[in-house]
C-alpha cells in the first residue's frame, strides 16, 4: 500500500477543521440578494421564462388554429361525401327508372305482338 498515510487523530480532525472553514468561507463569499449582479441575474431569467412562456402560448395557438383547421377540412369532406352519396343515388333511381321503362316498353310490345 503505497498510498497509505498513517495519520494521526489531530491531523485528521485538523484537516476536518480546514474543510468546514473552507465551505464556510466560500458561502459567505457568495453575493448577497441586493447585489447588482444577482439582480441583473434574477432579471435575466426573468425575461426568458417570460420568452419561453410566449413562445409556450404562440405555439398553443398555433396548434389550436391547426385543430380548428383539419376539423372544418373534415366537416367540408364528410359534407362533400354525403352530396356525392346523395347524387350517386338520384343517378341509380334514374337509372333504374330507365330500366323499368324499357322493361314496361318490351311487356307492352310483346303484349300488342300476341293481340
Amino acid at each position: 500500500m503505497a498510498g497509505f498515510k498513517d495519520q494521526q487523530f489531530g491531523n485528521r480532525q485538523g484537516a476536518s477543521a480546514q474543510a468546514k472553514k473552507a465551505m464556510l468561507e466560500k458561502f459567505k463569499a457568495r453575493p448577497s440578494e441586493d447585489d447588482p449582479a444577482v439582480q441583473e441575474r434574477r432579471a435575466e431569467r426573468q425575461r426568458i421564462a417570460e420568452a419561453r412562456a410566449a413562445r409556450e402560448a404562440e405555439r398553443e395557438a398555433e396548434r389550436k388554429a391547426e385543430a380548428e383547421r383539419r376539423a372544418a377540412e373534415e366537416a367540408e369532406a364528410r359534407a362533400h361525401a354525403e352530396r356525392e352519396a346523395a347524387e350517386e343515388a338520384e343517378r341509380q333511381k334514374a337509372v333504374e327508372a330507365e330500366q323499368k321503362a324499357a322493361r314496361d316498353a318490351r311487356y307492352a310490345a310483346r303484349k300488342a305482338r300476341r293481340k
